[in-house]
This record gives C-alpha cells, structure tokens and sequence, in this order.
C-alpha cells in the first residue's frame, strides 16, 4: 500500500496544469489526475473534470478525446494535451529489452497494445484481427501476395486514416493487412519516411517532416 501510495504521489507530481496522468486501470475504468488535481476513478464514456472524455482503456493505457481529437496516456506518465490540429511534432523512443523500439499509441483513433518500429519493413504492417478491431475493412483492399518465413500469405493493402503514437499523429497512411504470420503492428516506411529520424544514445527520436 506505501508503494501504490507513492507511485500515486509522484505521478500526481508529474501530472501538472494541462497535463492527465494515468495512474491505474481497471476493467473498463482508469483513474486519472486531470490537472494536477486528486486521482479519481471514471468509467470509459465518463467527461472528466476539464470536458474531456475517457474513450477506452488498453493494455497499459488509456484513449481521452478533447475537442474531436484523440490521444493515449500511457500508466504511471503524465501527458500534455495537444492543441487542435495535428497534435505534436516529436516523439522520443527507449529501446525494450531486446532492442526494439516499442510504441503504443492509435490507429484510425483505437488504442493499439503495441507498434514496433521496422525499418526494413515497406509498409506499416497489421495482422487482419488487429484490422478488424480498428474497424478496418481490409478485404477491399488491393489483395498482394507476401513472403514471409513461414511462407507466402495473403494482404491486402489499405489506407489508414490516422496513425498515433504518443502525442504525434499522421493521417493517411498506406498499410498492408496481414492474414497470419504477423503478432505486431510495425511501423514501416509508410510512416517512417515522413519523419527524421535521430539516435542519441540508445534513445531514437522522430521529428515529423510532414
């Protein structure tokens, strides 16, 4: 209990004017710092204190909509809310423990659990669950046969209307649904080209260019 209790002090902290920390979640719920203000607990569909809504809750985060523009608070941080329009410019990146630079953030406003930046990769690339989720209606697509190492499989390349990760958000973004074979998003050169990409460190930054 002293551990939650200082876990939640400090995210409190962090949480300061303008800004939401995501502090806990909970089956369909996630409790918020709005403001710098106390934590409280709101159900996904709930206006918060400052007029924004909690929308849905994922795996280690949480979708707010203000204004007709979304974005993903990520547990234990505390996120500046973007100004209307196209939301920030630069999104830094740590590598996992296996090297790969993971992000969680939004595809056509859903919540994604998690996006692996692939720079080998043409396209940024969906398995066809994760597609349907987003409510991606992948089989009116162009269909492209793809060689993978388990073989040769079926996709099907789509646009996306918007792609999010962290407070930066690009809209129309070729994409290529994945039948099987795929157990991540990658973000490929779909969506890498439209940025300059800088490594300090192990720490990859991306600065949007378009």
């Amino acid at each position: 209990m002293r551990a939650i209790a200082g876990l939640m002090l400090l995210c409190c902290a962090a949480a300061q004017a303008g800004d939401i920390g995501l502090l806990g979640l909970f089956p369909n719920k996630a409790m918020l710092s709005v403001d710098g203000g106390a934590p409280k607990v709101y159900a996904v569909g709930s206006k918060l204190a400052d007029g924004s809504r909690l929308v849905a809750v994922g795996d280690g985060n949480a979708t707010i909509e203000d204004g007709g523009k979304r974005y993903v608070v990520t547990l234990g941080q505390a996120a500046p809310r973007s100004p209307a329009g196209r939301g920030a410019d630069t999104v830094t990146l740590a590598p996992d423990a296996r090297g790969h630079y993971i992000a969680r953030g939004q595809i056509n406003g859903v919540a994604t659990p998690a996006m692996m930046i692939d720079t080998g990769a043409s396209y940024i690339a969906l398995p066809a669950g994760e597609a349907r989720r987003m409510g991606v209606d992948y089989l009116k697509g162009r269909p492209v046969r793809i060689n993978t190492a388990n073989g040769v499989t079926q996709g099907y390349v789509v646009r996306l209307d918007t792609v999010r990760i962290g407070d930066v958000e690009l809209s129309q973004c070729d994409a290529v649904v994945q039948e099987s074979g795929l157990p991540i998003i990658l973000l490929g050169n779909s969506f890498l080209n439209r940025f300059d990409m800088r490594r300090d460190g192990d720490q990859m930054t991306l600065t949007r260019r378009y």
